[in-house]
């Protein structure tokens, strides 16, 4: 059994909320660089020069990529021979709050969702835990902004809808966004499950580089499809118009019931934000 201390655990999230909302991951960099080289619209290849600049500013003056810092999304992983010295949940709360007030992050999270008052530290976080093996803990902070939040889709799909139901109601998602992410996106998709399983693997999707593919062949050449497909709507950098609307679209699965066929997109901004440390 390895003890890992909660302070350790504030320290390394309060980090992790600065980076992310500092530093673009470098396949997000390496996708809009080679955008900018394949754009043919005008206004789209100014837009994603600006883009461009707006996160080397960021990086070289350390400050928010976006103002839109969002609501802090952490996904930990913990190995079965873990044990924590104090609460998890609240040394994660007190790493965020840490975070956005020493990083001039902005508080966008309300307490309650109808009476909507601003809890001023950016707590409670949305925080995600899964048992691995092992002795180590990985945890991924992802702030996720609501421009792109909001233009999440989830739908009960019959069986017999089968691949082109799925891949309907994606391209469907997609249009209904249209520039309200601030494109270009990443595209998110969940399929199988339950309901709020479905919901879980699209935003877990977006974890993945997009550099990698879906290990199934067969999932790897659907995302290519559908980032083909949505890049053929013509929405274009922040919805101008234009052959890049997508960066990338990743897919994840799980099994599900003989009578079902969940399908969750969840669409991220060009500021794809997430950064991870293992302790």
């Amino acid at each position: 059994m390895r003890n890992i201390d909660a302070k350790d655990i504030t320290n390394v999230v309060k980090r992790l909320c600065i980076e992310a909302n500092y530093y673009l991951p470098e396949d997000i960099k390496k996708k809009l660089k080679a955008a900018l080289e394949s754009e043919e619209s005008e206004i789209g290849k100014d837009i994603l020069s600006k883009i461009i600049e707006n996160f080397n500013i960021a990086f070289n003056e350390d400050m928010p990529i976006c103002q839109d810092t969002g609501m802090a999304c952490i996904f930990v992983e913990i190995g079965q021979d873990v044990h924590i010295n104090g609460s998890i949940d609240k040394a994660i709360n007190e790493g965020v709050r840490q975070g956005y007030e020493a990083g001039y992050l902005r508080k966008s999270v309300v307490g309650d969702p109808i009476k909507r008052i601003n809890t001023k530290d950016n707590t409670p976080a949305v925080i995600y835990y899964d048992i691995v093996d092992g002795d180590k803990m990985k945890i991924t902070v992802a702030p996720k902004g609501f421009g792109s939040e909001n233009m999440s889709k989830l739908k009960m799909l019959k069986p017999a809808d089968g691949i082109d139901g799925v891949k309907e109601f994606v391209l469907q998602a997609v249009k209904e966004a249209g520039p309200n992410p601030c494109p270009p996106i990443v595209v998110g998709v969940g399929i199988g499950g339950t309901f709020d399983k479905a919901a879980l693997l699209a935003k877990k999707a977006l974890l993945r580089s997009t550099d990698i593919r879906n290990p199934d062949a067969y999932y790897a050449e659907l995302e290519d499809e559908l980032l083909d497909s949505i890049n053929k709507l013509n929405i274009g950098p922040q919805g101008f118009g234009g052959k890049t609307t997508a960066l990338a679209v990743n897919i994840e699965t799980f099994p599900t019931h003989i009578a079902g066929l969940p399908v969750a997109v969840n669409i991220n901004c060009h500021v794809t934000r997430h950064v991870s440390e293992v302790i």
